[in-house]
Formats: C-alpha cells, sequence, structure tokens
C-alpha cells in the first residue's frame, strides 16, 4: 500500500535553480569583478547545501519511520509519462548533497589566483553544478541527456579555463571523446523510445514486461549504447585512457570539482541497472552485470598500474579515480545479478569517501609538486609568487585580464601540507580507521553474507574483486608514499610558498572525511538503507506512475514483474488485441498536484 500527500517539496528543483540562476547574474558582471562572483558563488553554494539537508531529512525521517519515500515534482503539472519529472530518493538527495559539499572548497581555492586565468570562470562552475544535480534528480532520460550535455558544456569550458598548449591539446581530446558518447547515449535514447514508447525511467521498467522477443533484442541494443555512454564518463577500461592527461591538463580546482562527474555516470548506471534490468527484469534481468563485475576488475587492474607507473603526481590522481570507479562498478555488477545489498551499501559508503578524497588530492597535488626536483613536469615559482607555471600561461588574449592575485597573502608551512598530504595519502589507500578501510571492509563483509546466505559459496570473481580491492590500495599505498618520501624528507632546499587558501580547501575535504570516520555507523546505514531501496524497485516506479496517464496499450497498473497469465486466461489473444486491454481510472486531482511525495511502509 502506498500512502500519499501533498508536502511542501518544491525544494526539489533548488538545487537546480539556484546555481542556473546565480551562474546567469554573474554574465552581468563585468570578469574583473571576480571577488563579487566569487563571494556569489558561495552563497549559491551554501544554499545548494542547505537544500540537500532538507532533501536527505526528508528521506532519512520516511525511512525511519518505517517507510521508503520517494518524493515527486511535476514541471508545469503534466502527468507521467508526458510530463517533465524530478524524482528523488536516497541516492539522489545524497549525490545531491555531496556535489554542493566538493564545490564549496573548489571555489575557496580559485581565489588562490586561478578563476583570474580567463574568462566567466564562476558561471560555468555553476552551470556545471546545475547539470549534475539535474543529472541527479531527473526521472526520464531525455532530461537526463539535457542535463547531462549541459554538464559537459559546462565542463569544456573550465577544462580549458587558462589556455596553453598542454590544456588545448588534452581538452580536445575530453571533446571529441564526450561528444561521441553523446552520440551514443542520444541513439541509445531513440531506439528505447522506439521499443518501449516512453523515455520516463520507472516506466522503461514496466514497459519492459510487454516487449516482445524482437523488441526486446533492439531494446538490448539500447541499453548496450547507453551503458556504453556511461561507461565512458565513468571511465571504465579499457574507455578511461582520456581522464588521466584531462584532469591531470586541468587547473586544480576545476579538477576538484570534475572528480564527481565521474560519479554521475555510476550513477545513471547504478540506477538503470536496478530499476531497468534488475532480478525483476524478466528475460532482461542482468542484462550487462558480467560486464560491469569483469569490466570493473580490469579498470582497478588498469588504475593500479597506472598509479605505479606515471611519475607527475598530478597524473597520479587520474588513476585514483579509475580505481574508485572500478570498485564501485564491481560492487553494481553483483547486485545487478542478485548479490545482495550489503555489499552495494559499502560501495556507496566507500563512493562518498573516495570521491572527497580525489578532489582534496587535485587540489594538494599542485602546490606540493611545485618546485619538484624530480618531476621535469612540476610548476616552477618565478621571484614573485604565481601558482600558474609558465607552461598554463593564456596565449595572449587580449580580452582576458589575465590578474592572478589570490584574495589572501596568508601563507602555510611545509609541516602543514605534508601532515595534508599524508592524511589524503591514508585515505586514498585505505588505511584504517580512515572510510576507504571501512568502505572496502563493508563491501567485503558484505559479498561474503550475501554470497554465502544465497549460493553457499563465493564465486571466483568475488575472489579476484577481493584481492583487487586490497592490491588496488596497497599500489596506490607504494606510489604516493614513494613520492611523499621523497618530495617531503630527500630534498634539499627551500619549501615553495604555499598559500593558505591553497591548503583550507583541502582542510575542509579533510574535516569531512574525518566526519565520515566518525559517524560511519550512521552513514554506512543510509548507504544500506539506500541500497535495499534499489533492490525494490517496484517502490519506485508505482510512486512515480501514480496518477500517471496511459498513452500506449500496455496499461499503467501493470507494474513489473508481474504474474505470467495462466495457461487457460489465453495471454496470446491479449497480446494479439492490446486495444482491449484494461485502461487504469483518470488520476483524482490531489494526485495530479505538484510536488508530492510517496511513501511506501
Amino acid at each position: 500500500m502506498i500512502n500519499t500527500g501533498v508536502a511542501p517539496d518544491h525544494m526539489m528543483i533548488a538545487p537546480i535553480l539556484i546555481p542556473i540562476v546565480a551562474g546567469a547574474i554573474m554574465l552581468f558582471y563585468n570578469d574583473r569583478n571576480r571577488q563579487t562572483k566569487l563571494i556569489m558563488g558561495l552563497v549559491a553554494v551554501g544554499l545548494t547545501f542547505l537544500a540537500s539537508i532538507e532533501l536527505v531529512s526528508d528521506v532519512k525521517s520516511a525511512t525511519e519511520q518505517g517507510g521508503t519515500v520517494v518524493g515527486l515534482y511535476r514541471l508545469g503539472d503534466w502527468p507521467v509519462p508526458i510530463g517533465i519529472v524530478l524524482v528523488l530518493d536516497r541516492l539522489s538527495a545524497m549525490m545531491v548533497m555531496l556535489t554542493a559539499l566538493l564545490a564549496a572548497p573548489s571555489l575557496i581555492y580559485a581565489a588562490a589566483g586561478w578563476h583570474g586565468k580567463g574568462q566567466h570562470y564562476h558561471s560555468m562552475f555553476q552551470f556545471l553544478l546545475a547539470g549534475v544535480n539535474g543529472s541527479f534528480l531527473t526521472g526520464d532520460l531525455f532530461n537526463l541527456f539535457v542535463f547531462f550535455e549541459v554538464m559537459l558544456a559546462a565542463s569544456y569550458g573550465l577544462m580549458l579555463h587558462g589556455s596553453g598548449p598542454e590544456r588545448i591539446k588534452a581538452g580536445l581530446h575530453y571533446l571529441a571523446v564526450n561528444l561521441a558518447a553523446s552520440l551514443f547515449f542520444l541513439i541509445g535514447v531513440a531506439l528505447v523510445y522506439g521499443t518501449t514508447g516512453t523515455l520516463t525511467m520507472a516506466d522503461i521498467g514496466r514497459a519492459l514486461y510487454w516487449l516482445d522477443d524482437a523488441e526486446r533484442v533492439l531494446f538490448h541494443a539500447a541499453a548496450g549504447l547507453l551503458g556504453l555512454a556511461f561507461l565512458i564518463k565513468a571511465a571504465s577500461w579499457p574507455l578511461c585512457f582520456w581522464l588521466p592527461p584531462t584532469y591531470a591538463a586541468a587547473s586544480p580546482p576545476a579538477a576538484a570539482i570534475m572528480a564527481i562527474m565521474t560519479k554521475v555516470g555510476i550513477y545513471v548506471i547504478l540506477r538503470l541497472s536496478l530499476l531497468v534490468l534488475g532480478p525483476d527484469a524478466g528475460p532482461s534481468a542482468g542484462f550487462g552485470a558480467p560486464v560491469l563485475m569483469i569490466g570493473g576488475v580490469l579498470t582497478m587492474g588498469f588504475g593500479m598500474i597506472g598509479i605505479l607507473g606515471t611519475p607527475e603526481l598530478v597524473r597520479k590522481g587520474g588513476y585514483l579515480a579509475i580505481i574508485s570507479s572500478g570498485t564501485v562498478l564491481t560492487a553494481i555488477g553483483f547486485a545487478q545479478a542478485g548479490g545482495g545489498s550489503l555489499m552495494l551499501g559499502g560501495a556507496l559508503y566507500y563512493m562518498v569517501g573516495s570521491t572527497a578524497a580525489i578532489s582534496a588530492f587535485f587540489l594538494i597535488a599542485e602546490p606540493v609538486s611545485r618546485n619538484d626536483e624530480g618531476d621535469d613536469d612540476a610548476p616552477v615559482e618565478d621571484d614573485g609568487f604565481d601558482p600558474l607555471s609558465e607552461r598554463w600561461a593564456p596565449m595572449g588574449l587580449g580580452t582576458v585580464e589575465d590578474t592572478t592575485a589570490p584574495a589572501s597573502q596568508r601563507t602555510v608551512s611545509w609541516l602543514t601540507m605534508s601532515i595534508c598530504f599524508s592524511l589524503v595519502a591514508a585515505m586514498i589507500a585505505g588505511l584504517p580507521p580512515m572510510p576507504g578501510f571501512i568502505g572496502k571492509l563493508a563491501i567485503l563483509r558484505g559479498a561474503i553474507q550475501d554470497n554465502l546466505s544465497t549460493a553457499g559459496y563465493l564465486p571466483m570473481v568475488l575472489w579476484v574483486y577481493a584481492a583487487m580491492l586490497i592490491l588496488s590500495g596497497l599500489g596506490a599505498l607504494i606510489a604516493l608514499m614513494r613520492f611523499g618520501i621523497r618530495r617531503f624528507w630527500a630534498e634539499e632546499g627551500p619549501a615553495p610558498r604555499i598559500l593558505a587558501l591553497e591548503v583550507v580547501p583541502v582542510v575542509l575535504l579533510l574535516g569531512m572525511i574525518a566526519l565520515q570516520t566518525v559517524r560511519a555507523d550512521a552513514l554506512l546505514g543510509y548507504t544500506r538503507d539506500t541500497a535495499r531501496a534499489l533492490l525494490e524497485p517496484g517502490v519506485y516506479r508505482k510512486a512515480v506512475l501514480a496518477g500517471a496517464q496511459d498513452v500506449r496499450a500496455a496499461p499503467v497498473s501493470s507494474l513489473a514483474p508481474d504474474p505470467a497469465p495462466a495457461p487457460d486466461e489465453a495471454p496470446e489473444a491479449d497480446a494479439a488485441a492490446p486495444e482491449t486491454r484494461p485502461q487504469p481510472e483518470p488520476a483524482p486531482a490531489a494526485e495530479m498536484a505538484s510536488p508530492e511525495t510517496q511513501v511506501n511502509p
């Protein structure tokens, strides 16, 4: 039974509207007013964070009352599947909050002078946040594509911010790869609509139940194209070669916020895998799960080899992001194949901590590498302080006010940098009691409990996954410890000048990681409840499809998986005459209100 009620949840659209409005207003300001734009950006991020707290509180309180909540916001008050809907559940609320938490440190770091190396940095930053939050909250594939493109368009500008030959070279590569991914995405969306007649994610899961064999083959082809597009964005092997050079070439604050972009690809794969192709999808159940399991393990191996093989510290950050993606993708594959919720809950906990740690790593990598004698590509200081090396200088664009003057000249000691680097490295390597260790331990424990209770044994791919969890952490520890010993202990000479604005953001992210460690039980409980909700897609479908308008032959009242009709009920006659299928009752006016919240006890 679903209890419905109208709630004042216009807050659901706030994480999209706030950055869009803030970014648009900033365009009216001259680019010389960067300090004003910085303040406006921080205010917008703060408001977005407050909105995310309210959204998480809504879904969390409903769960504590014994139900699973799914919030629905109908833009224009048009019903599903005609209108545009935003859908809020535990997973999307968590990802919106994580985005806001990563945005503030990145903006503060940009005040060290990085936002002065090109035009409209703060507007592009806000538009990227709008695209990311929209991708997490949207309930249909077409608008996912729209928000996806908004996110990518802004990321192109942030990637090329500051210009320079190295950045342009990597940026063009990044642009070409993502345009190809967008093409696959669009073709996949067209095939999905052609076979199911809808693009609403919940409606696709229902319509899939009614496809015949020929249509199901086309749908699987569409799912393969969509999976290819999202695996490119998630940086899964062998589609991840673009990520290390791209993130290494981007400015540190841009790379720090772009760390969340790989998680957008992972989020969509997780959402569609369990909502549309989960264990209740009939003949399509588990489609693509082996690819996720095997590809995830290979991704972890590739990332481990890369981090051990590359000498440049900032490029190691790209391989760390690849390891993080592979870890979560493998857990998603097991969950889709029926592996249970405990393993997936641990992977979601790990994803939160690893994303924050990777963002902190990109922020600390550049100042730590400054004047590094062991790295030929490291930035070198001039007599006057400039955190940008000569190779990143703009190409003389006359319209750019090239001022790298930081908002504050306060500096910090080299000892402070070494402590921050050690803590970030410990988190990434998965040392106790960091969230990386807790997350991996929760994954392994969940994998053993879920598989032994169902199959009675552990499959070989699970043993390989467990080995890669340990080896990838060991590889990261060796690579970062080797750099740290050489950089902080072995090298002589004066330490580079490090601004406080370059350290405060790292400290903020380390505080977030520390809080995740202290409150590990509460957060792990949240992620496990999230995993259980994801493995019950019927709740999500019923919430979104309540009051839907039927625009196809299949009735709205059918929610996969429905039991197959008995032989004496002549199912072939029903299939031959779809127009005779029962049509749903018109939705009451109360159900058409926007927004609404659905709770399943």
